[in-house]
């Protein structure tokens, strides 16, 4: 059904759902990102990094550089004018820009050479996104829980609307998140995402038990993008 997820594991994952709202009057989404960013920002400042790094090479070692091209272009004792040399270092700058831009348009390498706090910020910035759109202020009594899970990022949030927020503290999500990612670290996805909606589902049960005119405002169902 998804990229991650069979539709078996997300009929699992939207039935724990309606098993942990049984007992709330809280509210769950859960959200499965491919993705948080593209980060093209930092496969561009990769790129531009590089090319001032063979600016840096050209001006410290410039006979090194200008005699291998004298070399290959059979230049014998030419004598380089400050244009030609000004040329040359713009060239050599403009290529490397180019082939690391290019390079990192592979995923695997430009997602390992994102520093680990960009990551984290970017997933913390899409999942208050996703809740915004999806969970904030939808409920009656604003009560709604986002679970966000990015995959290629390694990292999960749990956000909560500001009724539970003035009741539960960030930390008491902490449980939660490491039940999730202890079985997502094994490659069960589905069982690491039910394990946190139990836990969710606790917690909210605790704070915010279930009334009886209680109606069901948000789809239980997982949303993968």
């Amino acid at each position: 059904m998804g990229r991650y997820l069979t539709a078996e594991e997300h009929a699992r994952v939207s039935a724990a759902v309606a098993e942990a709202e049984a007992h709330t009057s809280g509210e769950i989404v859960t959200v499965l990102a491919d993705r948080s960013d593209g980060y093209s920002d930092i496969a561009l400042a990769w790129a531009g990094f590089a090319s001032l790094l063979v600016l840096a090479f050209l001006a410290i070692f410039p006979e090194f550089y200008l005699g291998k091209i004298e070399w290959a272009l059979n230049l014998w004792g030419h004598e380089w004018t400050p244009g030609e040399i000004f040329s040359v270092a713009a060239l050599f700058a403009s290529l490397k820009f180019l082939g690391v831009w290019l390079f990192l348009l592979w995923d695997r390498l430009r997602f390992l050479l994102v520093p680990g706090r960009v990551k984290t910020l970017r997933v913390h910035d899409r999942a208050i996104a996703h809740f915004k759109v999806g969970a904030e202020r939808r409920t009656h009594g604003r009560t709604g829980v986002l679970i966000y899970l990015s995959m290629q990022e390694h990292r999960a949030e749990i956000v909560a609307d500001e009724t539970i927020a003035a009741k539960v503290s960030a930390e008491v999500w902490g449980e939660a998140m490491a039940d999730m990612l202890r079985e997502i670290r094994q490659g069960r996805m589905a069982d690491g995402m039910i394990a946190g909606i139990k836990d969710v589902g606790t917690l909210l049960a605790e704070h915010f038990p279930r009334d009886e005119d209680d109606t069901n405002e948000l789809p239980d169902r997982l949303i993968e993008v």
